[in-house]
């Protein structure tokens, strides 16, 4: 299959899945318990008639059919809706957030990818020694430990006992600063626990994964054909390992966009971090529907971008791909 028909397909493939996934999003959470007009106004006293009103405004009265044909040809124009809670649009409080947390989850997976990669390939050139099995055991030890309980335990060790960074946020509100260095470091002091936390839940997984990879493709025939032809070791680990062993990391970090979600949430949470992740706890909290599809689509189309992206670097990395 030539290139241009491979993404046709894949395109095609990711379209079905958004529409599908578009259709779950607004469903899902119509059949959550409870009311979320009564969780936005709290007045017990309010009468069935102001409830009605609200209800109105919010186009809540519809029947769930009228509803989603309405979402649909307000999504089609670019319109998210307006949010129960924050009484603003939903894709100017989503594009908000957006920035907090793109610097927040691109730095820390940067961070876990490349000391991951790079830790796990030398585990698996050193495999059996000292350095082979401490890695491994701290690896495992990372890729078990609950996200929130090491947020809470940094919290608690660099925050509160040594006093060395803040508890949380993005900085000081109303701090003026002398000068962009000044703003930078305050900026990096804020941002040092959340994205040190999270880059230790994401390592050890890219370790493990990395270090089976490339064993595995270590033991392949052509591999032992390359080192019985004198291919020195550089050579045969960059160009003969590493291009295939990479497969399963690729396709690791493909389906992490979508688990790395909860992560946030939990990440954002502990450290009162203004992203996406603290933005969807609290939609979940208050019942606050638009926001939540909003926040879902959003991330959605991340995660099949991911793929689509993933599936288009297989055919440079695997040229079995091709057939």
């Amino acid at each position: 299959m030539n290139m241009r028909g491979y993404l046709l397909r894949k395109f095609i493939q990711a379209s079905i899945t958004i529409f599908i996934v578009v259709f779950m999003n607004f469903f899902l959470f119509r059949i959550m318990p409870g009311d979320p007009i009564r969780v936005l106004i709290r007045n017990p006293k309010i009468s069935a008639d102001a409830l009605e009103r609200v209800r109105e405004q919010f186009g809540l009265n519809e029947s769930r059919l009228v509803q989603f044909w309405i979402y649909l040809r307000d999504l089609f124009s670019g319109d998210l809706g307006t949010s129960f809670n924050y009484r603003q649009p939903v894709w100017d409080i989503v594009m908000e957030r957006v920035p907090a947390t793109v610097l927040l989850i691109g730095t820390a997976t940067v961070l876990s990818i490349i000391i991951g990669v790079l830790l796990g390939v030398i585990f698996a050139w050193k495999r059996g020694t000292r350095v082979d099995i401490v890695g491994l055991s701290v690896s495992l030890v990372l890729y078990s430990m609950p996200t929130f309980w090491v947020a809470i335990i940094m919290v608690m060790i660099f925050a509160v006992y040594w006093q060395i960074f803040p508890l949380g946020g993005m900085g000081m509100p109303g701090t003026f600063y002398a000068s962009a260095w000044a703003e930078l470091t305050s900026q990096l002091r804020y941002m040092f626990l959340p994205t040190i936390t999270f880059t230790l839940i994401l390592i050890g997984e890219y370790v493990l994964i990395m270090r089976s990879s490339l064993l595995e493709v270590m033991r392949e025939d052509y591999m032992l054909t390359a080192r019985a032809k004198g291919v020195n070791n550089r050579n045969l680990l960059l160009k003969h390992a590493l291009p295939n062993a990479m497969l399963p990391v690729v396709t690791l970090i493909a389906i992490n966009l979508g688990f790395i979600v909860g992560g946030t949430i939990q990440i954002e949470t502990v450290f009162s971090w203004p992203g996406l992740g603290r933005l969807m706890y609290t939609a979940l909290t208050n019942r606050d529907y638009p926001v939540l599809q909003g926040l879902f689509l959003l991330i959605t189309i991340a995660v099949i971008g991911a793929n689509f992206c993933a599936d288009i670097l297989y055919r440079y990395l695997d040229p079995r791909v091709k057939s």
